[in-house]
Formats: structure tokens, C-alpha cells, sequence
């Protein structure tokens, strides 16, 4: 193979063909070159890892969700993983192997080698995207409401993205502009200009298109929202016991967050799954009524049961290597607590309590509402502690208990009249906006669950009354949003950026030219000098 004049390195460009091409012998390198359809699979490959990378980035916005998912999946399996790892574990490997392959074509552009992609690198990125395309298929038909989450990440993550495509287009600038250099054909030059120009262009225009609550003055920040312990706080102790309840009392929750269930004999006790099997050791205690629902025990069965070991063995949020010998000894001794304890923890420390009553749809839920409301009066918790979240037979309940703060999970059952209102959404139902004009009608707004700093930092910013988190320990600390810009400064770094791109790019393409040029020159007269020494021959 010659030596080619964009590479001083023939050992290096031998390298990158072989990584690329599979071609290490001497004579498979002979006569090679880049036809059209080996340009179509590095438009292909390129695609290929955008695509990656935009799964990439989906991955890593719906870890806030994760564990929702992985709850899902136990109800469906009865066998608990957490899929996270898996998931960023292969998502990486792809973009790592697809974003290699794009370095190594770019390199060899550069030093002006063929660009013969071998069919098991064909084969391989057409699995790939096989793969993340069924991944975002699987995520619209199963989990759709992950697109909103994705739409609000924007608004934190927009003006950081935009200065990464950016640099990622400037930094294509120098092979772009070789690629031209070299290409005869007119046409496909001026496509390829085009499209390169076009798409700098628009993302030069993108911050048009960015809007962020976070893009304000300091002075104009709204306060922190309150947190609401989702089950207490899962990720230091097990979910819904009183153990979880008192960790999340040290992270300054102001609510208690839970899920009460009813015993066949009347006591209202706490736990999320309407089956006991993800949080309890029931299996090996009652094999026999493993699979029956929660409300079908009565009171003494359910103190025999272990509601804390799981959460030992699952390590459902990767923490228990940070708890203490003396935590992780606690947590084996946990069992379910009764709604009554844990009003009487509420009461102790000031703190409101908010569940959801389940099952709705039992036969004998109206008795379920009429014994939790006969349990809360009995407590001598103060009545506004309570926030009432249950709809059905709402109106027998205030009547029953008018001190308990009314608290809607559903915009049908909103009664726009009262005053206070109080509402809990999933946080992907509320934008921005809505959360604005909520905040102007006096409206307060807890939305969950929110584990992230970069969700919370959004909907703080959003001015969000409070959140439902998972990870209580996590905001506590957070002193200010991640991030706080006034428009005035994100307006100087947007027109910089893209300045000294432009320039960046402009110079690459006129570096390259000016180079062309010389090489033109020396060209024509040796073609000239030949020429006249064949006419002397001849003569």
C-alpha cells in the first residue's frame, strides 16, 4: 500500500485499517478504495451511534424510576433483579463500540486510507440498532410515561447539551472539510457542505428552543420544596417500617408517605404490594397462603412475619453496604408496623401522614375506610396532620373527620371551591407552567417520586410546594438547585460558543483549502515539465 500523504504514520494507518477493515495482510490492501456504498455505511455507522447515544441518555434519565420498574417486573416474575445494572451495563458497552468504530473511520478519513467496513462490524451495528430500537419500543409500549420524564430532563440538561453538540460538530469540522477536499464530484461535495452547514446552523439557532425554570436570577429562586419520606426511607431501612419511618424523620421529611391495607380481623397495618411475598419472609412462614392478598391475613399471622431481612438480601437500592452492623441488625428485626404506630410517630414528631387505602377495588373497602378513619380519630393526632388522599367515599369522610386536610390524586376529583387545595401527581403530569399557575392560585403541589437532584433541582426551581422521594438523604443536603443561571449570562455563553465554533470551523475549512492549494501547484508543473520533455524526445 502507498504511503498516503495525509498520514506520516504508515504503521498507524496499517492499524486502523486492520481495527476497521480486518485487512492485515499486505495483499488485501492492495488495490482498495472508498466506493459509494462504503460513504453509505459511515452515514450508517454515524447514525448508529447517535442512536446509541440518545438510548444512552434515555437510560440514564429513567434511573429516577428504576425501582418502579423493578417492582413491576418482581409482580410479574416473582424473581427480584435489578435490572439498572443490566440495562447500563449493555447500553454502555454499545455506545463504546459504536463510538470506537466512528473514531477509527474519522482517523482513517484523515490519513486518506479506504474506508472497507468488515461485515462483522456491518452485522454487528445493524444488531445494535436492532436492539436499541427494540428498547425504545419496549419503553413506549410498556413504561410511555418515561417520554415526559425525557421532555422535563431537557429543561435541565438543554443548555449543556447544546454546548456538547456543539463541540462534538466542530470537532467534525476538520475530517468534513478533508472529506471535501478530496471528493472530485461536485455533487456530492456540495450535499455534504450542506447538510454539515445546515445542521451547525440549526444547532447555533437551538437555544431558541431551550427553556429551563432554571434560568433565572438567584433573588428570584423559589424556597426549597419539603419532602415527603416515600415509605418512609427505603434506601436506609425497609420500606413502610417504623425503623424507615424514624431515618426519615433524621432527614427532615414533613411527611410520612405510605400504603395501608386492612387485616381480615380490622387492623390497618402498613404495606405497599397488595401480596406480602416482595417484603416479607411469607413464603417460608405460610407457604400455603404465599400468594394470597395482604387483607386475607389477620393481625397474628402478620406479626409472625419479617418484614426487614429482604431488604438485607435484595440490596434493592445498592445501599446496605453503608449501613452499620448495629443498622443492618435493626433492620432484621423489623416487622409491619400497624397504621396506629406509626400515627403515634407522626404525632411524636410534628409530622404529617399521607397513604393511599388499598385495594380499591375490594368488596369491602367502604368497612377499610370506615375502620382507618375510626384508627386516626382514636390516635389523638391533630386532625390537619392528615392528609386525606383516598377518593372513594371522600365526602363520608369528611363529614366523619372535617379536620383532615383534603388531598387529590386525580384532577376529576379536584372541587375547584375549596380553599386551600392540596393535590399529589406523578411528577410527569404536571409541566412546568401548570406548576407556575398553581403556585398563583395558592394551589399546593407535592409531586413524587423525585430521586434525582437534577429532577429535584428542576421542579425546585419550578417553585413545587414538596416531593415524594426515595431518597430523602440525598435533598436534604442540597443547599441550591444544581444548577442557577441568569438569562443574561446563558445569552453571553450561548453567543461565545457558538463565535468561537464558527471560527473553529471556518479556520479547519480554510486551513485545509490553503493546503489544497499548495499541493495544486507543485502538480502542475511537474505535469508541464513532463510534457515538454516528452516533446523533445519526440523531436
Amino acid at each position: 500500500m502507498a504511503k498516503s500523504p495525509g498520514c506520516r504514520c504508515p504503521g498507524c494507518a496499517i492499524g486502523l485499517l486492520g481495527l476497521y477493515s480486518c485487512r492485515w495482510a499486505k495483499d488485501q490492501r492492495k488495490g482498495l478504495r472508498t466506493t459509494k456504498w462504503d460513504c453509505g455505511w459511515l452515514f450508517f455507522l454515524f447514525c448508529a451511534c447517535l442512536f446509541t447515544l440518545v438510548w444512552l441518555y434515555h437510560a440514564l434519565i429513567i434511573l429516577n424510576d428504576f425501582h418502579n420498574l423493578n417492582e413491576f417486573l418482581f409482580r410479574q416474575t416473582q424473581w427480584w433483579v435489578d435490572w439498572s445494572m443490566p440495562l447500563l451495563g449493555v447500553t454502555v458497552l454499545l455506545v463504546t463500540y459504536s463510538a470506537l468504530l466512528l473514531v477509527l473511520a474519522l482517523c482513517l478519513q484523515l490519513c486518506g486510507q479506504p474506508l472497507k467496513l468488515h461485515c462483522v462490524h456491518k452485522c454487528l451495528l445493524i444488531l445494535t440498532t436492532l436492539v436499541v430500537a427494540a428498547a425504545f419500543v419496549a419503553l413506549d409500549v410498556k413504561w410511555a410515561e418515561q417520554w415526559q420524564s425525557a421532555r422535563i430532563s431537557l429543561q435541565a440538561t438543554g443548555p449543556f447539551l447544546h454546548i456538547g453538540a456543539v463541540a462534538g460538530m466542530t470537532l467534525l469540522a476538520w475530517p468534513v472539510a478533508d472529506c471535501s477536499s478530496r471528493t472530485r464530484c461536485a455533487a456530492p461535495k456540495v450535499l455534504l457542505l450542506l447538510v454539515y452547514f445546515g445542521v451547525a446552523a440549526a444547532l447555533y439557532l437551538a437555544p431558541l428552543m431551550i427553556s429551563s425554570p432554571c434560568l433565572m436570577e438567584e433573588s428570584q429562586l423559589p424556597p426549597k420544596p419539603a419532602l415527603a419520606g416515600h415509605r418512609g426511607a427505603p434506601m436506609l431501612a425497609p420500606e413502610n417500617t417504623l425503623m424507615s419511618f424514624r431515618k426519615s424523620v433524621g432527614c427532615d421529611v414533613r411527611v410520612f408517605e405510605t400504603d395501608v391495607l386492612v387485616s381480615a380481623d380490622g387492623i390497618p397495618f402498613l404495606m405497599h404490594d397488595e401480596k406480602l411475598t416482595r417484603t416479607t419472609n411469607v413464603r417460608e412462614v405460610f407457604p400455603e397462603w404465599a400468594t394470597m392478598n395482604g387483607t386475607a391475613f389477620n393481625w397474628t399471622d402478620l406479626q409472625q412475619l419479617d418484614a426487614g431481612s429482604w431488604f438485607l438480601q435484595k440490596n434493592p437500592f445498592r445501599s446496605v453496604q453503608g449501613l452499620s452492623s448495629e443498622e443492618k441488625g435493626q433492620a432484621r428485626t423489623q416487622k409491619i408496623p400497624t397504621l396506629q404506630q406509626v400515627l403515634q410517630e407522626a404525632k411524636q414528631h410534628n409530622v404529617s401522614i399521607m397513604f393511599d387505602l388499598r385495594p380499591e377495588n375490594h368488596t369491602d373497602y367502604q368497612s377499610f375506610v370506615n375502620v382507618t378513619v375510626e384508627t386516626i380519630l382514636q390516635s389523638g393526632i391533630l386532625p390537619q396532620l392528615v392528609l386525606w388522599l383516598p377518593d372513594g367515599f371522600r365526602e363520608q369522610v369528611r363529614r366523619q373527620a372535617p379536620g383532615f386536610q383534603q388531598i387529590y390524586g386525580l384532577k376529576s376529583s379536584w372541587n375547584e371551591t375549596e380553599s386551600p387545595l392540596r393535590v399529589n401527581l406523578p411528577y410527569q403530569d404536571v409541566s412546568t407552567e401548570e406548576i407556575g399557575r398553581y403556585r398563583q392560585d395558592n394551589v399546593s403541589v407535592n409531586l413524587y417520586v423525585v430521586n434525582e437532584p437534577w429532577l429535584f433541582s428542576v421542579l425546585w426551581c419550578a417553585g413545587v410546594g414538596s416531593v415524594t422521594t426515595n431518597a430523602c438523604q440525598v435533598l436534604k443536603e442540597m443547599k441550591r438547585p444544581l444548577w442557577l443561571l441568569p438569562r443574561s449570562t446563558y445569552l453571553m455563553v450561548w453567543i461565545v460558543t457558538d463565535c468561537v465554533s464558527f471560527l473553529l470551523i471556518l479556520s479547519a475549512f480554510l486551513l485545509l483549502q490553503k493546503c489544497s492549494r499548495r499541493k495544486e501547484p507543485a502538480g502542475s508543473k511537474t505535469d508541464v515539465l513532463l510534457t515538454k520533455i516528452n516533446s523533445l524526445m519526440q523531436e
